[in-house]
């Protein structure tokens, strides 16, 4: 099964209104952040094709059901599936920011943090940017690493902030309605950083709770270069 990918934000047109059904799950900006994209893949192939008519386009039943060569009933049962389901997997949403803190200079604060502690490297830099019970994806691979302590080992175990890693330098851009970091590498002896991943990053409390990192194949779909010149005096 082909896995999620990010979607730039300057191609999104605006979401389509939302069913006015109390029991609706789906608010106009989740229906395209990757939590929710991750989990409509676990759902079964109709009760996504019936939650996405339904919940994020705004069909009515008669016509999910008359696309979907099926009953109204058997449309209106895979719906409140796919609802239950989403309910139970779906992280609670919280707010982004405190109330009265000016959201845009707030992300870009944190994103200047978080390119900071890339670029330095800054392990203990994260710490004040990343909430404990944070979790990190790597689609396609299904493994989630949960909690801070976690993200952090990884790190570690990939070699970030070591020689042979190489040195990282940082650019940001937005995908999915959320904040991301395109990162890219400078091996040693190399004269061009190279794509490397891109961070789509949740915010919940000011705080980072979710990190999920995309390789090198979609720097091309988000208008990314895939590389970037050295600057003077740079060196792994």
């Amino acid at each position: 099964m082909a896995w999620l990918q990010p979607f730039p934000d300057a191609r999104l047109e605006s979401p389509a209104p939302r069913d006015s059904e109390p029991e609706a799950v789906v608010l106009s900006r989740e229906t395209i952040e990757l939590a929710f994209l991750t989990m409509i893949q676990l759902l079964t192939p109709q009760q996504r094709a019936v939650l996405i008519l339904r919940d994020v386009l705004g069909w009515s039943a008669q016509e999910t059901a008359e696309l979907l060569e099926t009953s109204v009933a058997a449309a209106n049962s895979a719906l409140q599936r796919a609802r239950a389901s989403l309910r139970t997997r779906l992280p609670k949403p919280k707010r982004e920011w405190p109330s009265g803190v000016d959201a845009t200079a707030a992300e870009r604060e944190l994103l200047q943090k978080y390119v900071a502690a890339c670029e330095q490297p800054d392990l203990a830099g994260f710490v004040s940017l990343i909430r404990e019970d944070a979790v990190m994806r790597m689609p396609p691979q299904p493994e989630i690493t949960v909690g801070r302590e976690a993200i952090f080992r990884h790190m570690v175990d990939a070699g970030f902030g070591t020689e042979e890693f190489g040195r990282l330098r940082c650019l940001t851009t937005r995908a999915n309605r959320q904040p991301a970091v395109a990162c890219y590498v400078l091996g040693k002896g190399d004269t061009t950083y190279r794509a490397l991943a891109v961070d789509v990053l949740r915010i919940e409390e000011g705080m980072i709770s979710e990190i999920v990192t995309f390789g090198p194949e979609v720097f091309g779909g988000l208008g990314l270069p895939i590389t970037l010149e050295s600057q003077p005096g740079a060196g792994a």
